[in-house]
């Protein structure tokens, strides 16, 4: 992968923590210090789950090696389209109103939450040979900035900024899916 495209999935993967972030910041205001310890959090697992799913596609790989580009288009458009759906999710009336759990068990189930989708291009990854180790660096080290960014931005941007991040992230998706699929196929140079 090109570092722009390791760059665009990074944003990409790191786009629904943020906007969790921006939720969380708008809530309540966090100090610097619980903002970055939230980043760790999230960037630590969103980090890891990629090499999860890398490793599972890895142990598949043999067996699907002739349909690995359009596994790895079908994964990302996948996800890029959940991130789309979400974006788009109406709050119920006064849902945003609820107070918010918080505490050490309530961050790492959220992280976890917005880590799955990385597990499952972590598969697709593995399909196209890319190298895991520097992605999984990126998205991990991404995902911290913005989740530290996010907490403390939120009380002033609010949630709608958080859920726009997640729309442009889920159409990049689909669009790197699209590019991976195109490349495979022989109508990109590569």
């Amino acid at each position: 992968m090109t570092p722009v495209a390791i760059l665009v999935l990074s944003l990409s993967m790191s786009a629904d923590a943020f906007a969790a972030a921006v939720g969380r910041g708008a809530s309540h205001r966090p100090t610097a210090p619980a903002a970055i310890k939230a980043g760790l959090v999230f960037g630590i697992i969103e980090a890891i789950t990629p090499l999860i799913g890398w490793s599972l596609g890895i142990a598949a790989a043999g067996y699907v090696e002739q349909v690995d580009h359009w596994i790895a288009f079908g994964l990302l458009a996948l996800v890029g389209t959940n991130m789309i759906r979400q974006s788009r999710r109406v709050e119920a009336e006064g849902e945003e109103d609820l107070p918010r759990k918080t505490g050490p068990w309530v961050l790492i189930a959220t992280a976890i939450g917005t880590s799955i989708d990385a597990a499952a291009v972590g598969v697709g990854l593995a399909f196209i040979g890319a190298d895991i180790l520097i992605i999984a660096a990126s998205i991990g080290f991404t995902t911290f900035v913005l989740t530290t960014i996010g907490m403390l931005i939120g009380k002033a941007v609010g949630v709608r900024f958080g859920k726009m991040a997640e729309l442009v992230a889920g159409i990049a998706l689909i669009g790197l899916g699209l590019a991976i699929l195109l490349e495979h196929l022989g109508y990109l140079g590569g």
